[in-house]
């Protein structure tokens, strides 16, 4: 695609340029979208930071730049601009070019050069309940993520982390079993920070006459299987497939909290006092505010022991990086994890941490805060019923992870431009009723694009925004990876459609007087389509064709 090679190709003339000034440790920085006042299409500010480096004027270094990347091809005009940018404006044969690249290929933003081995975990909701609203935003991170990170050429696995394990799992099962016990006609209260809503009662059905003959334990082991199964379906509803259910029952049989214990013990990390084991989690360099149990007085381990030896093992694996994608009540686990994965000798940088914040769902100005399966909230099954999958997962992807974000169901039914995903889906659609319209009316079928040159047609700035806006595509890729979020790409849809709605409404597409330009305008709008329909790919949404 044009930008990125045009990048690589500037990105080389400035190093080395910064190189032959005596800058050579300057970074060469970020591309901007030029501003709406600039005449031109690219900003560049590394001319402020190379001026810094060689304590020169901004402006002349910024002159001098603009004429070395003048002469690269691609580059229509380069020009300097206070306080010390360099402006580029692209050659309209470039734009061609890319959008015909952008029709035919379908690995737009691929980088050969990528290649990082990434785990990504994220949802990995406790068993002991429906997957609830928060996760469905998770759900949508983790996988659109993962989408975009295997597109742009890394090799990527997901996985969902079962706690099949501990307190929590045995109040479930006493849960069920009360409320079996009460189906029989035998009063039996839910047990203390037990568990409450439809469900229960629901599992309890489903255990059936059998369940007179079991334990507490295999009331646990019933209602956890129930529950995963039901979390896979939901899931999959959802459009997300994890390449590994990773259970932390697998961990204590393969005895990993000992194998961790131990390697930590090796290296000299932990320490025995009040008769338990620490880790000495807070030293100098860690990020880490105290030191922390592994293995309490009573001789049990931590949760945090069983979260290091799950974080040992996605590393032993081979992975050499890890996501963990987190909900709003895990800050403080993100420094402790870290300084844990530091003591076991792994480099900064080896677990990136996101932690997403509280979705508030609304009807209107309504809040709706109850769930009649659930009990005190709401389902991702729930959510997906009335406000439908592509709503659910373009209205979360729209958000930074960090953002609290209020969830309106009444706009995420409605059929009009007012909802974010509509208003993309229908430029997808409108264009494929256009093509539709010029095959069979004006006998322009698709296998006449191939050889048009839009420039040559396309004088509206209207049109120039569009191919522009094209050219951007895997630029926007790369941002999501920088940022490891999915919200650039969305906005960047929001975007693009947009400058289509203008486009639409001051240009003619199909105009019988004037079939080069009807050409060239139906190629340009193929080459929005294509990566419309790339774009909500890679966040999980459909791309109708009809609306």
């Amino acid at each position: 695609m044009i930008l990125e090679q045009l990048k690589r190709d500037c990105d080389a003339a400035l190093s080395s340029w910064a190189a032959a000034q005596g800058a050579a440790a300057c970074p060469v920085a970020a591309w901007t979208a030029a501003p709406e006042h600039v005449l031109a299409d690219i900003s560049l500010p590394w001319p402020m930071a190379a001026a810094k480096a060689l304590k020169r004027r901004p402006l002349d270094v910024a002159a001098e730049v603009a004429a070395l990347l003048a002469k690269i091809p691609g580059v229509a005009k380069a020009e300097a601009a206070p306080p010390g940018f360099a402006n580029l404006t692209l050659d309209p044969n470039a734009l061609d070019q890319n959008l015909r690249e952008v029709r035919s290929a379908q690995n737009h933003g691929f980088d050969p050069a990528a290649k990082r081995n990434i785990l990504i975990e994220f949802v990995s909701a406790n068993p002991t309940g429906p997957v609830h609203l928060a996760s469905s935003r998770a759900a949508t991170l983790g996988d659109s993520l993962a989408r975009i990170l295997r597109r742009r050429g890394h090799a990527i696995k997901t996985e969902y982390y079962v706690n099949d394990v501990g307190r929590q799992v045995r109040l479930l099962g006493l849960s069920v079993k009360a409320r079996w016990e009460e189906s029989r006609g035998e009063p039996s209260p839910i047990p203390e920070g037990g568990y409450q809503g439809e469900y229960i009662k629901d599992l309890a059905a489903a255990a059936g006459a059998e369940a007179s003959r079991w334990s507490p334990e295999e009331f646990s082991n019933f209602a956890v299987e129930r529950m995963i199964a039901d979390h896979r379906r939901d899931m999959e509803a959802f459009g997300v497939r994890f390449d590994r259910w990773f259970r932390e029952s697998e961990l204590h049989a393969a005895k990993g909290l000992d194998a961790a214990l131990a390697k930590l013990k090796s290296l000299g990390k932990v320490y025995e006092k009040d008769g338990a084991t620490w880790l000495g989690s807070s030293g100098e360099g860690s990020e880490d505010d105290k030191d922390r149990v592994l293995v309490r007085q009573d001789g049990q381990p931590t949760y945090f022991l069983a979260d290091i030896a799950y974080h040992l093992d996605k590393l032993s694996r081979g992975h050499a990086e890890l996501i963990d994608i987190l909900g709003a009540d895990h800050h403080g686990y993100v420094p402790r994890m870290k300084a844990a994965i530091a003591a076991l000798g792994y480099p900064a940088g080896t677990l990136h941490a996101i932690v997403h914040q509280l979705v508030h769902l609304f009807r209107g100005s309504v809040q709706v805060k109850m769930s009649k399966r659930a009990g005190d909230f709401i389902t991702l099954r729930e959510l997906i019923e009335e406000a439908g999958l592509d709503a659910c997962r373009f209205f979360f992807a729209l958000r930074t992870a960090n953002a609290h974000m209020n969830f309106d169901l009444e706009l995420a039914k409605k059929q009009s431009q007012e909802n974010p995903v509509y208003y993309v889906q229908y430029v997808h659609a409108r264009i494929c009723s256009i093509q539709r319209e010029a095959a069979s009316r004006l006998g322009l079928a698709e296998s006449k694009l191939g050889a048009v040159s839009p420039s040559a047609a396309l004088a509206e700035p209207s049109e120039r925004a569009l191919l522009l806006k094209i050219a951007w595509f895997p630029e926007t890729l790369r941002v999501c990876e920088r940022e490891l979020s999915p919200h650039p790409l969305a906005n960047y849809l929001m975007e693009l459609a947009g400058l289509f709605h203008a486009f639409y409404e001051k240009c003619l597409v199909l105009d019988p007087k004037d079939p080069a330009r009807s050409l060239a305008r139906l190629a340009l709008c193929d080459g929005v389509r294509a990566v419309i329909a790339d774009g909500l790919g890679l966040l999980g949404v459909q791309s109708p064709e009809k609306m």
